[in-house]
């Protein structure tokens, strides 16, 4: 399966993990030619028309983003692009770029498949969810494939990698514009912060940012890595810089502060929901009759460790 990638991929692995490695602000690889050409065009060729069905976000509310995750159903190049994907050469290739081993693929495409972004959408900066939201495996690595034949960094879209969204030096930004077979690998920690800046297309240009994206994963990962389980975290955008006092709005200020607005309400809102799910898990949870009788039973135990605290506070 791997004759589908291109050279640049399959005999430069020593030289691409000499880079994933020394790459900041975090981890990974930026390589030109990720697949052969022609396996490229069909991919591009099959790739599937917006349907507003499939741009429901994690509101529950119809965006410009259009994500399909049933990969393999999309046409015969898809199928192949699975194929590749669960291949155990594949997957050992990746390993040995990243340093990574025993990496697993995802059959469910959590979060994944294609990507598809129309004018005038943004994603905030954001650290993934690190764990599979049903197999409880270690998320480790996300691989983009950009299937854009033509793309200017001025039109945004461009993919960020972040040290954090909050520094503002040159290091620790990377900027990668969305071109056709330019795949990117990088890990996915709880610093691996990333996203794009809003889409603004020339008047005359009826396209849409296209990409494809797998998410890697393991059944273990270090120790130092390890953190409580999470969904997405995302940091909304701060006002523009040049929003200072003194400073007239114009028409297009006054949009973008009520944008910003809109959306740090419906994220607190998110958040709000959110938190109601979790107290009634938890309550569901210390309500059962068998947490009660577990309640009961550690009584003793708990007790005579409140009666020792108590001694000793004395002593």
């Amino acid at each position: 399966m791997i004759s589908i990638l291109h050279a640049a991929v399959r005999d430069h692995v020593e030289e691409l993990r000499r880079q994933f490695i020394a790459s900041r602000p975090f981890r990974h690889v930026v390589i030109e030619t990720f697949f052969d050409p022609v396996f490229l065009n069909e991919l591009i060729g099959q790739f599937p028309s917006f349907d507003a069905g499939h741009a429901i976000n994690e509101r529950g509310e119809t965006g410009r983003k259009a994500v399909f995750s049933d990969v393999a159903r999309l046409g015969p190049a898809y199928a192949r692009f699975d194929q590749l994907m669960r291949d155990r050469e594949f997957l050992s290739l990746v390993g040995r770029i990243t340093d990574i081993p025993d990496l697993l693929y995802d059959p469910d495409y959590a979060g994944g498949g294609t990507h598809e972004n129309l004018d005038g959408q943004e994603l905030d900066s954001h650290v993934d969810f690190n764990y599979h939201p049903t197999r409880h495996l270690h998320r480790r690595l996300n691989l983009i494939v950009f299937l854009n034949p033509e793309w200017e960094e001025a039109w945004g879209g461009c993919l960020e990698l972040l040290r954090d969204p909050w520094a503002t030096d040159e290091d620790a930004r990377k900027v990668v514009p969305p071109l056709a077979n330019r795949g990117v690998i990088f890990e996915t920690t709880e610093a691996s912060w990333h996203g794009f800046r809003r889409i603004r297309l020339p008047p005359d240009k009826e396209i849409s940012r296209r990409s494809i994206a797998v998410y890697f994963y393991t059944r273990n990962r270090p120790g130092k890595e390890l953190a409580p389980s999470h969904g997405t975290i995302y940091y909304q955008r701060p006002l523009p810089e040049h929003i200072q006092s003194g400073y007239t709005l114009r028409e297009e200020d006054a949009a973008e502060i009520q944008l910003l607005l809109a959306r740090r309400d419906k994220q607190i809102q998110f958040l709000y929901e959110r938190e109601l799910e979790f107290s009634k898990a938890i309550a569901a949870i210390t309500s059962s009759p068998s947490f009660r009788l577990g309640r009961a039973l550690t009584w003793p135990a708990r007790a005579a460790r409140a009666l020792w605290a108590l001694f000793r506070v004395r002593r």
